[in-house]
């Protein structure tokens, strides 16, 4: 019986990039194809040629100086297709933050040298935001930059790039949660309702805001909550809490004790719109099972953003109600979380008997 052999070119790992499309190879080789005397990129689209027919080459000079001819589908002399879209849409966002009005999404595309929904696709592709909600959290950056600075509330209304007063007040109690003269005044004459209680993880503080839980924080030392939430809020009215609030702590105590029971309370959530969608996308996990970062990513449709799905998680200061402590490493590995690895560690153990 004839043993199977393999041909070099199966064995080459460039022949399996080839055949795959692997963008991420494009710019390390290209492949040419001697019965066209056209080379491609790895991620060419056109039709995969038989592998008898490939000759590889380090790069386009290569390619050319033994006589092939660039292809005109996937322009190999051209920089990778997904560092064009890069290059494309920091250009965009470039655009957006200089501007004093939001331009539209055609006159994006436009200026982009492509049609409204290729764009918007890339775009959020490449930043995990459409246009508008990259706009909306520039806006909020600058929102928040102009009240620290600006001498009344109308100077900053102008100076971040509002031409109405009520469009910016609307978007100030979204992205602030608070009225843009109590932010300007470090959260003066904003009231937060607190409490500390003890739980089997330590220590922990849940305060509301008028909007609803603003905070579930976990530490040994219940002094060093207490100056994380006045970090936070330095001018705000912070206000022990009374019987009533009392009960509301010890729906969140028996919620860390077990997770089954559910807590359906109001979240005050403050964040970007991707870290927000990132904190949603968390609430998602059933009690119980664990996922990656790259899973979530996914998830919410910007497979590449894995590092700022991390960041938004490390963002996360609402504990337990916001299960960040449900995200792991894709070989299953516990990595940081901002209450200690070994309340993580806990926490899961006690989901997963429940």
């Amino acid at each position: 019986m004839l043993s199977e052999t393999i041909s070099p070119i199966d064995a080459d790992p460039r022949w399996h990039a080839v055949r795959e499309r692997d963008a991420a190879q494009d710019g390390r080789f290209v492949y040419a194809v001697r019965t066209t005397g056209v080379y491609c990129r790895p991620a060419c689209p056109s039709r995969l040629p038989k592998p008898i027919n490939i000759e590889f080459f380090d790069g386009p000079a290569a390619a050319e100086a033994a006589g092939y001819r660039s292809c005109q589908r996937c322009k190999p002399k051209e920089a990778p297709l997904a560092a064009r879209q890069a290059e494309l849409v920091a250009n965009a966002c470039r655009a957006i933050e200089a501007a004093e009005e939001l331009p539209t999404l055609d006159r994006l595309a436009e200026q982009a040298g492509l049609s409204s929904f290729h764009f918007h696709r890339i775009f959020k592709a490449v930043t995990g935001l459409t246009p508008k909600d990259y706009a909306a959290a520039h806006r909020g950056k600058r929102m928040r930059e102009e009240l620290a600075g600006a001498e009344s509330v109308t100077g900053a209304l102008y100076g971040a790039g509002f031409n109405s007063s009520g469009r910016f007040y609307e978007a100030a109690d979204r992205l602030l949660g608070m009225k843009p003269a109590t932010y300007r005044k470090g959260g003066a004459d904003a009231e937060i309702r607190f409490a500390i209680g003890q739980c089997n993880l330590g220590a922990i503080l849940v305060a509301q805001s008028e909007r609803g839980i603003c905070a579930i924080l976990l530490d040994d030392d219940p002094d060093s909550l207490i100056r994380d939430l006045q970090d936070r809020f330095p001018n705000a009215a912070l206000i022990g809490g009374d019987a009533e609030f009392e009960d509301l702590v010890a729906k969140v105590v028996g919620f860390v004790e077990a997770p089954g029971l559910g807590l359906d309370l109001p979240l005050d959530l403050r964040g970007t719109a991707f870290q927000e969608r990132v904190w949603q996308a968390l609430r998602d996990i059933p009690a119980g099972e664990t996922v990656s970062y790259t899973d979530i990513a996914e998830r919410i449709g910007v497979p590449n953003a894995v590092r700022a799905v991390a960041g938004a998680c490390a963002a996360n200061k609402i504990a337990v109600a916001i299960p960040c402590h449900r995200v792991v490493r894709t070989d299953g590995a516990l990595s940081g979380y901002r209450w200690g690895v070994e309340r993580k560690r806990a926490l899961l153990a006690r989901e997963k008997r429940a």
